[in-house]
Formats: structure tokens, C-alpha cells, sequence
């Protein structure tokens, strides 16, 4: 049995490019998962249904490597279970190297797959790992000129002193302080029981 399976990160984004290429590979729309959230992990109801109806020599069909997920170690383990474990096929459309069948015409398929994964993985890593070398540079760099980083400082209006006052007399309470200072009530107070 072939399966696609579709990815998308929010509910807003669109999946007609993905659909249409499951569409090309003559895919049956009840063998299409479809899931609309991110691929930080594999815990989402559309994959999780798809890894249960897999059976031994099925193909998983998907159009770019990262719609199975955007860590590619969790990729490759998620890899090797679908095609060492379940003994099922992968089909990367965009990647065609990545084609786990072996038939006559791609009689290394599974071999070339699993080499391609790992380059694929260590130049994800390497990446990530310049990445954050190249964050850290730059907030050191940052500090050293002086430029503050993160959230800016909250500013409190400057009747937030007097307001403070009449609140803690009882004249008024928190709630009408917020709305007079235009501050949500929980930030009210925190600032309200600093001073």
C-alpha cells in the first residue's frame, strides 16, 4: 500500500503544493495524513495514525524531507524504524536519492538512502552547531558595545507613582489602578508590590 504524508507548521499555511504531488503519484486522498503542526517531534495524530496502518513493504511518500520532521536526528531514527523496524519504503519526491525501494531500477536504493540521510544529518548539525557558534559571537560582540538584549525595560507611566499611593490607601483598587495606568492588573501588581 502507498501512503503520502503532509506537513504544515500552522493551521493558516497551505498544503495545495504538497497535495497536488501526492496527486501526481496516483495516491487515494483516504491514504493522504495530513498534519497542520510543527515537526518539533513526531508526536502528532496524523503521523502516529500513519506509522500504526504501516506494514512491511508499504511506501511513505512525502514531498521534502523536513514535512517528516526539522530535527534531523529524530528524522533518522524515525527513518530507521519505518524502514529497518516496520520494514515499510520511503519516497522523498524533491530528493530522489532518497528512495528506499529496491526493485530493478534502483537496486541500491535502501544503501544510497541511508548514506544521503547521514550526510543530510551531519550537515544539519554542523549547521546548527555554526549557528549557535555565530549567536554566541554576536551577543558577545553586542555586550561589549553596550546594546541591551532581550525584552525591552517596561516603562512605568509617570503617574504610576501617585496611582500606586491611592491604591495602597484604599482609595481605589487594583483593578481601577490598572485601567487608569492602561496596564493589564497582573503587571500592576507586580510593580505595585516593588515599591
Amino acid at each position: 500500500m502507498n501512503y503520502g504524508y503532509i506537513r504544515v507548521s500552522t493551521i493558516t499555511q497551505n498544503i495545495d503544493r504538497q497535495m497536488d504531488e501526492m496527486k501526481k503519484m496516483n495516491l487515494l486522498t483516504e491514504h493522504i495524513f495530513i498534519d497542520k503542526q510543527s515537526g518539533k517531534d513526531f508526536q502528532r495524530k496524523q503521523y502516529q495514525r500513519l506509522i500504526k496502518n504501516l506494514k512491511k513493504d508499504d511506501l511513505v511518500i512525502i514531498k521534502f524531507i523536513d514535512r517528516l520532521g526539522r530535527d534531523y536526528q529524530m528524522i533518522i531514527q524515525e527513518w530507521h524504524h519505518i524502514t529497518k523496524v516496520i520494514e515499510a519504503d520511503i519516497f522523498v519526491i524533491d530528493m530522489p536519492l532518497l528512495d528506499t525501494r529496491n526493485d530493478e531500477k534502483n537496486l541500491v536504493g535502501r544503501f544510497i538512502s541511508d548514506i544521503v540521510l547521514q550526510i543530510l544529518s551531519f550537515v544539519a548539525e554542523t549547521e546548527r552547531d555554526n549557528i549557535k557558534q555565530r549567536q554566541a559571537e554576536g551577543i558577545k560582540t553586542a555586550r561589549k558595545r553596550g546594546v541591551h538584549l532581550g525584552r525591552p525595560k517596561f516603562v512605568l507611566p509617570d503617574n504610576f507613582k501617585e496611582i500606586v499611593e491611592k491604591y495602597k490607601a484604599k482609595e481605589i483598587t487594583n483593578i481601577n489602578a490598572a485601567k487608569l495606568l492602561n496596564m493589564n492588573q497582573s503587571t500592576f501588581l507586580k510593580y505595585a508590590n516593588m515599591k
